[in-house]
């Protein structure tokens, strides 16, 4: 599967130019990612020395991405008549999604084993109400 993934507020908190400090498990996660042979795609707006940074930072602890900004390592800018910085991924992991960022080991959680949103929502609900049910009554014998 290919993943594209935001740098600032998703693998670090967000203090662009900056690098914030990491997210619990980003960096781990991806690697997990990587491990099980998904294509990583940075997906950022930091461009030049900001971006050059972010990689930086991202290779020293482990995360070497397939591409940066683009569908494929090789792909030029020249060779693309319609060249757009969206890219073409699976999906996308970015702190700007509707209903904010899971954890990372809720996104690692959705990516291997193929949950929503709604089936992790489903899931913490039925938890919760194990948790709250009432005792069951005891019969007379049991006392």
């Amino acid at each position: 599967m290919t993943i594209a993934v935001d740098f600032d507020g998703t693998i670090v908190e967000d203090r662009y130019p900056e690098i914030g400090e990491e997210r619990v498990f980003a960096t781990e996660t991806l690697r997990m990612l990587i491990k099980q042979k998904h294509r990583l795609i940075l997906w950022s707006v930091r461009e030049g020395k900001h971006l050059e940074d972010a990689i930086n930072w991202c290779r020293e602890r482990g995360v070497e991405f397939y591409a940066v900004n683009k569908d494929y390592p090789e792909e030029k800018e020249e060779w693309n008549n319609h060249f757009s910085r969206k890219i073409k991924a699976d999906l996308w992991i970015d702190d700007r999604n509707i209903g904010g960022l899971p954890d990372w080991g809720q996104i690692y959680q959705m990516i291997t084993e193929g949950l929503t949103w709604q089936d992790l929502i489903n899931q913490a609900s039925r938890r919760s109400l194990q948790q709250h049910e009432a005792p069951k009554k005891k019969h007379w014998w049991n006392r």
